[in-house]
């Protein structure tokens, strides 16, 4: 997975997950926050979003990079 920060004026910098498919299926784009990461899906980004606490969402990309999850 991909890291990008805010943009300067507060704004999310949103970047598709390298995990997503590319093929127009399971897309996933998340955005660094102060607290944590914010996650949508690419295909509706005026959709919903989930917030996620920064201890959360560093287990959760370590566990991806370990390879400790099921898909």
């Amino acid at each position: 997975m991909s890291i990008a920060g805010s943009r300067v004026d507060g704004l999310a910098t949103w970047f598709t997950s390298s995990y997503s498919n590319g093929a127009g299926g399971e897309c996933v784009e998340c955005a660094l926050a102060r607290d944590g990461a914010l996650v949508r899906d690419s295909k509706a980004g005026g959709g919903p979003v989930i917030a996620v606490r920064g201890q959360s969402w560093e287990a959760f990309v370590r566990a991806l990079r370990q390879g400790n999850w099921e898909g």
